[in-house]
């Protein structure tokens, strides 16, 4: 039964009149209007503006423009119905520095939006802003980013912009803004440099920036950004547009574009590529968003009922399987990897996306320069999607060159997120060592009884923390009573030693290189900032957990045989050693390189006692990383002892 039917269509979904009488749920639909130009939005010329709007339901559209972003009354001019459902006028001469939306005529109903393929808008976002985009370029603004032979070369670093700068001993001046990241030479307590100059200090390869497209949240008015305010960012607004609040002035539509673009470059100029986390999946509002207001009932999924499909738990699923939906994800991503250099897309509940929309965000990416990462949260999820479509962990074979976030080494490692108590591999918790080892090949199939949905090493993206849920320091916390923080941190280093040196592509959050606490509140996004923000104070404290962040990334960027290409290649080279209870040991043959070692050992152990383990006869083993913890090594026998990541090499 079509959702027509179901439903008895109101006129707010258009007027069949319009459509020859096709309904705008009906299949035929995007058969007949959905429309492939390359013109949609605005198209800028100091001698005249062609705007082209995409609302085959209406049966008036008009453009308004605006003096200011804030004028009561526009100018409407009536545009003119063209091809397959568009809308379309020329204003001759210079609108540079004007505003517009369109309205669109359905039944009796006129509604106004902002374009959704604006490029820049007013303060808050409600209107879209006539900009040439060639002044928003810096000065200094070149096509050069830093190399990346392959995705597992990486190492991402997931931070907050308004997180980083806003402590008071940040040292940063543009506190919360793009700027605050491109400032350099910054220093906090003791010294200790801060943010752009402590992120490259790191030896990371790339900043995950969490949302900076114009997002909606009420929590965040830009004309009042002198009130406390914070957010995540994960309710889109405006999605090729720059978020507003976190420019030096948000009212000048180019300031914020020209901001970002700065910070972009300032980290390419440190050799850090940029990831942008992006979500396409879903909005918080399905009846605000301008899709809705413009072509009501096409961009968004409907259950059979009528009812907007909520696969996310957090606003309402879009229909990336309908043509126009799915070419507007497309078109964006590229916009955002063309127009600002962006180095990689982060998509947010990508289990919601269909397949048929990431290969092609992955072919088309791969047209401009196949380095540019593609990762995202495959994760098994509801939605009014036929499952066998969904761009989850279940389909990774369907997804080359897609990572998806492995929450099964997560959980293995840590304890279950959601159970708050439960101990994981780190803290002492039982019978977790196959999924470990699981993690520690990269997600593939390693041979019976072992693997997990990758194809290859480039499709699991190894965690133990993010921006969602408890930090790793306040898990151990909930779930380590009884013992001491010192024992705490040598499990919270023992996890992200784990991560550094397991195949796939590691990714750690910003804090959690120096013990990051969010006081135990599992998901911050609208804490107050003083919860969210980069402690700097807490860093200088825990310099040596810093110190042991880089060597842990000094390690792997030396060491090609933690990094292989091919599950082929760790299949091949990858062998499991026999371990006692709560350790896992692993040697990688022939593949070691760096140094001319020719083999590695790495122990994983958990046991507050130490363990004693029989090393493989391939040669004299020396202690390459951990003689803190590598205690007796003769004999071919190692006596590691507390817990820690103990590494041996053959030279």
């Amino acid at each position: 039964m079509s959702v027509q039917k179901e439903m008895k269509e109101p006129i707010y979904y258009g007027d069949p009149a319009a459509t020859s009488g096709i309904s705008v749920f009906d299949r035929e639909f995007d058969e007949l209007f959905s429309y492939d130009g390359s013109d949609l939005g605005l198209s800028y010329s100091v001698t005249g503006s062609a705007f082209c709007l995409w609302a085959p339901t209406a049966q008036e559209a008009e453009l308004v423009l605006y003096e200011t972003w804030q004028e009561a009354a526009g100018q409407h001019i009536p545009m003119i119905r063209d091809v397959r459902g568009t809308w379309r006028i020329t204003v001759p001469g210079d609108l540079n520095g004007k505003f517009y939306t369109y309205r669109v005529r359905l039944g009796d109903l006129w509604n106004e939006a902002a374009d959704p393929y604006a490029r820049a808008v007013g303060v808050n976002g409600d209107r879209g802003a006539v900009l040439d985009m060639r002044k928003t370029d810096p000065e200094h603004w070149t096509q050069d980013q830093p190399p990346l032979d392959d995705p597992v070369d990486a190492v991402i670093y997931e931070l907050h912009l308004r997180d980083l700068s806003m402590h008071p001993a940040s040292g940063i001046t543009h506190k919360g803004q793009y700027l605050g990241l491109a400032e350099a030479g910054t220093r906090g307590p003791e010294g200790i440099p801060t943010g752009l100059d402590h992120i490259a200090a790191l030896g990371v390869t790339h900043v995950q920036l969490l949302p900076v497209y114009d997002y909606a949240t009420e929590s965040v008015d830009e004309t009042r950004l002198d009130q406390p305010h914070y957010n995540w960012g994960y309710d889109p607004k405006n999605y090729n547009v720059p978020e507003g609040s976190y420019a030096t002035d948000p009212y000048l539509p180019g300031l914020r574009i020209k901001e970002l673009k700065t910070m972009i470059q300032a980290l390419h100029d440190r050799g850090l590529r940029v990831i942008m986390d992006v979500v396409y999946n879903h909005v918080y509002d399905g009846f605000r968003v301008n899709f809705t207001k413009l072509v009501p009932g096409y961009y968004l999924r409907y259950k059979a009922d009528g009812r907007l499909s909520n696969g996310s738990g957090c606003g309402n699923d879009t229909a990336s399987e309908r043509k126009m939906m799915s070419r507007f994800i497309v078109e964006s991503v590229v916009y955002w990897a063309e127009e600002y250099h962006i180095d990689g897309f982060r998509f947010d509940l990508m289990g919601l996306l269909d397949i048929s929309t990431m290969t092609e965000i992955r072919r088309r990416l791969d047209e401009l320069d196949p380095s540019l990462m593609t990762i995202g949260e495959g994760w098994v999820m509801d939605t009014e999607l036929a499952e066998d479509l969904r761009a989850n962990q279940r389909h990774a074979n369907e997804l080359p060159g897609i990572g998806h976030f492995n929450d099964g080494y997560r959980d293995a490692v840590k304890g279950n997120i959601f159970l708050h108590d439960q101990k994981g591999f780190i803290s002492g918790g039982s019978g977790f060592e196959r999924n470990v080892k699981a993690g520690i090949a990269g997600g593939i199939y390693y041979g019976p009884g072992l693997g997990q949905y990758a194809q290859e090493p480039q499709q699991s993206v190894n965690y133990v923390e993010c921006h969602d849920n408890h930090t790793l320091w306040d898990k151990l916390l909930l779930s380590t009573g009884g013992i001491t923080d010192e024992q705490r941190r040598a499990m919270h280093r023992l996890a992200s030693a784990m991560i550094l040196t397991s195949q796939g592509i590691p990714f750690i959050h910003a804090g959690q290189e120096f013990l990051r606490t969010k006081d135990e509140i599992e998901n911050s996004y609208k804490s107050p900032v003083e919860y969210n923000w980069l402690d700097w104070e807490r860093c200088a404290a825990h310099a040596e957990s810093v110190d042991y962040m880089k060597r842990l990334i000094a390690l792997r960027a030396a060491r090609p045989a933690f990094r292989l290409r091919t599950a082929d290649e760790i299949r091949d080279h990858l062998v499991f050693e026999e371990s006692p209870a709560h350790s896992v040991a692993f040697s990688l043959r022939d593949h070691a390189g760096g140094d001319s070692a020719q083999h590695l050992y790495v122990l994983y152990n958990a046991n507050p006692d130490g363990a004693v383990l029989e090393l493989p006869m391939l040669g004299e083993w020396t202690v390459l990383f951990g003689e803190e913890h590598a205690g007796q090594l003769d004999n071919g026998i190692l006596a590691a002892r507390g817990i820690g990541m103990v590494v041996l090499a053959v030279l």
